[in-house]
This record gives C-alpha cells, structure tokens and sequence, in this order.
C-alpha cells in the first residue's frame, strides 16, 4: 500500500503546494480546475461571506496525502 500528494502552483498566489488532487479545493479557469491552497482559501472566505456567498470549506484531508487505491 501506498500514498501519494500532487505538488503544484497554487493558482491564487502561485505557490508550490502539497495535496490530495481527489479532494483540494479547486477554482474552474476556462474549464479547467486549478487547485488553490490552505492559505488562499482562508483570504477568500471573508470576501465570499461579504459577498453572499458561502465559504469554502476544504476536505479535512484536502492537504494530507491521498491513499494510492482512491486514484483513478
């Protein structure tokens, strides 16, 4: 058995950051899903709350590595 993370830009501040891709938040940029990190997601909430709309809430395990069987 074993684990994997995905490692990549954020795409709200561009960086390098570990995740499960089956469960990171993720914005949609011309279709696409580009995952955003812990940090970005914390300074957007106000502003979604502000705004109407409800906050981002990650996965517990959006930033812990993901078991090799859940992938596709």
């Amino acid at each position: 058995m074993g684990y994997a993370y995905c490692t990549s830009a954020c795409f709200g501040c561009g960086r390098t950051f570990c995740y499960n891709p089956m469960r990171v938040p993720s914005i949609r940029v011309k279709g696409m899903r580009e995952p955003i990190c812990r940090a970005c997601v914390d300074r957007a909430n106000p502003e979604r709350i502000k705004r109407g709309l409800d906050p981002i809430v990650p996965a517990p395990d959006a930033y812990d590595p993901v078991d090799e069987r859940e992938l596709p």
